[in-house]
């Protein structure tokens, strides 16, 4: 067992708020599935204790995955100094970090994500990774890591069909059959403008999935994916409510940190 220390990162709320879609919560234990290992982690007053299926580099791992050493309060206290009225949305938000999911799996979840919910959504990956995925037995309990994308490109749209993705089946499929583990990798190097706009090119992803892969995937801060609870927001505070209006708003205001404000919006507002 390996430990962190419990300061500055509020697990629940992190792990729960709707970056990720594959993860076991019960009280004060969370196990979630990485790239390469399954990871319990139980909370108490001083320390997040934590076992997992693969040791080798855990702390690391964690460390990157839950952006840890990211510094939250010097960015909300610029946040709060550009615009005072975050005040009281970045303190119920404390803790909350923006998760660095595995690349790949994020932008197939976000793909399944497109008008559905979230319930449909994790069936569906729980379901591709049972069947292509890499079983991991930990705890006595059979897991799934998320397929590789070798193992992804040989599957038909039958196959696909049967994970119930609907409409979703079709852009899966060609996403598939023409991207490369370079081309993926290669999304790091280029501006968020760039990313925004090869990410688009793809049928099934538009702006706000692909603002989400880019922030949950790609540690982008300054993309801003807008959905009901935000629009909510921008409405009741700034008496914004046109989408192009709030990009345009965020994207000059929060700059840098536009996605990381987008998310305490959304998390303040559906938590009230």
């Amino acid at each position: 067992m390996k430990a962190l220390e419990n300061k500055n990162i509020n697990i629940h709320d992190t792990i729960t708020c709707g970056q990720i879609f594959r993860f076991e919560a019960k009280e004060k234990e969370y196990t979630i599935i990485l790239e390469d290992r399954v990871v319990k982690l139980v909370i108490d007053d001083n320390y997040i204790n934590i076992t997992s299926s693969k040791e080798d580099d855990l702390i690391d791992v964690l460390e990157t995955y839950l952006d840890i050493k990211t510094d939250y309060d010097k960015i909300n206290e610029e946040l709060i100094k550009n615009d005072p009225s975050l005040k009281e949305i970045i303190e119920l938000s404390k803790g909350l970090k923006i998760i660095n999911s595995p690349k790949l799996e994020t932008i197939i979840s976000y793909m399944i994500s497109a008008n559905n919910n979230v319930r449909n959504i994790q069936r569906s990956v729980n379901l591709l990774s049972e069947r292509y995925g890499k079983k991991i037995i930990f705890e006595d309990k059979e897991y799934y890591l998320f397929p590789e994308l070798d193992t992804l490109k040989q599957l038909s749209m039958d196959d696909l069909n049967d994970l119930k993705l609907g409409f979703r089946s079709k852009y899966i499929y060609e996403f598939l059959n023409n991207i490369t583990l370079s081309d993926i990798d290669n999304i790091e190097l280029m501006s968020t403008e760039e990313a925004l706009k090869y990410l688009t090119s793809f049928k099934g992803i538009g702006l706000k999935i692909a603002s989400c892969i880019l922030l949950f995937g790609y540690k982008r801060k300054d993309v801003f994916p807008i959905d009901t609870w935000v629009k909510k927001y921008m409405k009741d505070n700034y008496g914004i409510s046109d989408i192009n209006k709030i990009e345009k708003y965020t994207k000059e205001k929060y700059k840098d940190y536009s996605g990381l404000v987008i998310q305490y919006m959304f998390h303040s507002k559906r938590n009230k």
